[in-house]
């Protein structure tokens, strides 16, 4: 069943005041024995990373109770926890997306929550402690940015642009390295085309306005489902570049995001021909 108000707002509360308890005292305030690494050297998990984590899911099992909670680093520890997106409604949780910027003391990173029901997103919220900042979208009620006791909704624009002014960004490295090589030489074709290293303002900034398009070679729920939901209800195009549509049941494929669907088109045809050669 849909969300009420009252258990977004909540949940958006339950965000903010962990990120302010949990996350924001320990930024810039690290020890080394405060960061570990998981699967690579660069994929970090901190002490904020796991006390946010055990602090939201506590929270939303008490706003939405009898659903299924599903965070980042008990996937690390459980992958078997993914099952369960498909099956019922789920809450899944990126504590710290971007935990090599928080890590590095860089303020790009924050919080992502979507919840899923059977298997489709339906709410979705990208949040920046830093600056106490969100966009937050409803399935089939739009997308807004909300700031300082304002809200506005967001829509990205329609307008058509030659690929030499597109701004976009492309995580080569998340890729095959044999697709790599390849991947690179669409970079000189865009106007700038790099990695942020935290989907959330890859995508806030894809919805506000500020770049054309997201490339991604891997398909981590908690990175892409609330994101997806957003750039959609504002007006934009996802799917894998296969053509098929993102569903955050998902786990392997490449996706690429784009503000209309004319652009994805094009994006698409450029970037196959570049991973085939």
């Amino acid at each position: 069943m849909p969300l009420t108000d009252a258990q977004a707002d909540a949940l958006i509360t339950a965000v903010r005041e962990v990120a302010a308890a949990e996350i924001l005292p320990r930024f810039r305030n690290l020890a080394a024995a405060d960061i570990d690494a998981k699967l690579a050297f660069d994929d970090l998990v901190t002490v904020a990373d796991r006390a946010a984590e055990d602090a939201l899911t506590a929270r939303i099992e008490a706003i939405l109770p009898g659903d299924t909670v599903i965070g980042e680093e008990a996937v690390s520890a459980d992958r078997s926890l993914l099952s369960r997106v498909g099956a019922g409604r789920v809450s899944i949780i990126d504590p710290i997306d971007g935990t090599w910027n928080f890590a590095h003391g860089l303020a790009n990173y924050g919080v992502i929550l979507a919840v899923v029901e059977d298997g489709v997103t339906q709410w979705g919220l990208l949040y920046d402690p830093s600056f106490d900042d969100w966009v937050v979208a409803n399935r089939g009620g739009g997308a807004y940015y909300h700031r300082a006791g304002t809200a506005r909704r967001l829509t990205t624009s329609q307008a058509d642009t030659p690929l030499d002014q597109l701004r976009g960004n492309v995580a080569t490295y998340l890729f095959p390295i044999q697709e790599q090589p390849g991947l690179v030489t669409t970079i000189p074709l865009f106007r700038r085309a790099s990695s942020f290293g935290a989907s959330l303002h890859e995508y806030r900034m894809l919805a506000l306005g500020g770049s054309d398009f997201v490339l991604n070679g891997g398909l981590n729920v908690w990175d892409h489902a609330a994101g997806v939901l957003i750039l959609q209800e504002a007006g934009g195009t996802a799917r894998l570049l296969d053509g098929r549509d993102y569903a955050p049941t998902m786990t392997e494929g490449r996706l690429l995001c784009a503000r209309t669907a004319d652009l994805w088109d094009d994006l698409a045809h450029t970037f196959n021909a570049a991973l085939v050669e």
